[in-house]
């Protein structure tokens, strides 16, 4: 008897690389202990103000304290709209004239975001023009959505840097593609780059001139590593960037910064009132994002700017710390291997090209790891769970990605745990390369 077939999406769907070393040790039957920084799944507590929301959900005064849990407003509760607006407002932009939307985490808000400024599914016309390497999920959702990408590509030189987009560049591919919008993320992921505001206005510029919408992803905003301010699109004003307002759209996230992965929580602000209205009208199909989780994150609102600054420098100064110990840790156990040095958000890319050739495969490695790597630490058993590059870069025809002999390190495990990753991927490869040269 013959069964109905999948959509030729789904037969030709993979896993995220950022979900695909945990889906490959989740089918182990041993009992090897594994370190995930493939994702980055903060390990760290929430704001205490949201904490203290989250514990006490049946409190006199919560509106769920009879256990009623209502769809909100598809744009959002009204609490959580301003809080995600007074965040901006605290890292010393302004927020007049702008508009906010909850939606169910950044990745919710990406898929809405594509589906607002680029051309017709399954059409060429007006694609999203990414810098590569970028977020792999909006290559996935462009995917899902029918929409096309289009990307200038940053590669990574031997000192661990990438290579700055240059402007003229970056204009080629307009004119010949004729993007709808420019993504940036200014504390990059995978990159760990930042992007200050000087280069950000001059995008914001090359947005007017070319008439496209700029999107800027700031789930990372206030975490970076160099002396000087944050950096954002609400920095970018039509005293930098004439013509810039009504083509500005960030979207943001409770999910790195607030510790708080799992509440799904994120928004889209923009000031564009007709982007903004489409964008909600669009979202009723979803009815509403998780009430609870904006519940919870609603209490930021009511923190000073004061108490947000301190809790930035206070999560900057944890996670620089922890990247100057892993990434002198690289560099030690294998003086080769090419290691980033983050400069802003959570992540360290590495390339083993120097150590084991451009032909080096960087997902057969990570899946190595996964399914049946261990290395014996302290009379333990463990592997290192980590995400291959390749697909972080848009793919071209007959080109090889610069991503296949790349991976990314998430900071996401406390720092006595990540203290072990320079030594475990270190021994993991020497193993790997063993086995390769056994067959």
């Amino acid at each position: 008897m013959t069964k109905p077939t999948l959509s030729k999406h789904f037969q030709t769907r993979l896993p995220s690389p950022i979900r695909l070393s945990q889906i490959e040790f989740a089918k182990r039957k041993d009992s090897v202990v594994a370190i995930n920084t493939a994702i980055g799944n903060v390990s760290l507590p929430m704001h205490p103000a949201m904490r203290k929301r989250m514990f006490s959900l049946n409190a006199p005064g919560s509106p769920f304290e009879k256990g009623v849990v209502k769809y909100s407003t598809t744009v959002g509760e009204e609490e959580t709209t301003k809080a995600f607006l007074h965040l901006v407002a605290s890292s010393g932009f302004s927020t007049q004239g702008l508009f906010a939307q909850v939606t169910d985490g950044g990745s919710q808000a990406m898929e809405l975001v594509i589906l607002g400024v680029c051309g017709p599914a399954g059409s060429p016309e007006h694609p999203l023009l990414m810098i590569d390497p970028t977020y792999s999920n909006y290559i996935s959702m462009a995917e899902r959505t029918g929409r096309a990408t289009v990307a200038v590509t940053r590669y990574m030189e031997e000192d661990g840097k990438f290579t700055p987009p240059k402007i003229s560049h970056l204009e080629k591919v307009i004119e010949e593609t004729k993007p709808g919008a420019l993504l940036v993320i200014p504390y990059d992921n995978p990159t760990g780059q930042f992007f200050p505001q000087k280069t950000l206005n001059e995008l914001g510029k090359l947005c007017v001139k070319h008439n496209l919408w700029m999107i800027s992803d700031e789930a990372y905003r206030e975490v970076f590593y160099l002396p000087g301010q944050a950096s954002s699109i609400w920095g970018v004003t039509e005293n930098e960037a004439p013509g810039i307002t009504g083509r500005r759209i960030s979207i943001e996230s409770a999910s790195k910064i607030w510790n708080a992965c799992g509440l799904r929580t994120g928004a889209i602000i923009t000031d564009n009132q007709q982007f903004h209205q489409q964008a909600v009208a669009e979202n009723t199909a979803n009815l509403c994002a998780n009430v609870i989780g904006q519940y919870i994150f609603g209490a930021l609102l009511h923190e000073s700017k004061e108490q947000l600054q301190a809790w930035f420098a206070h999560q900057r100064t944890y996670y620089r710390t922890m990247a100057e110990t892993v990434t002198a840790g690289l560099k030690r156990e294998l003086p080769q291997l090419i290691v980033s040095a983050p400069d802003a958000s959570l992540y360290t890319v590495v390339d083993v090209r120097n150590l084991c050739g451009a032909d080096f495969d960087a997902t057969d490695f990570v899946m190595y790891c996964a399914q049946k790597g261990k290395v014996n630490v302290k009379g333990v058993e463990k592997t290192l769970l980590v995400a291959p590059m390749e697909s972080f870069y848009t793919a071209r025809p007959g080109e090889r990605s610069p991503g296949v002999t790349q991976m990314r390190i998430a900071y996401v495990e406390l720092p006595e745990v990540m203290a072990e990753v320079p030594h475990l991927f270190a021994r993991l490869l020497q193993n790997y390369l063993k086995l390769l040269e056994g067959k």
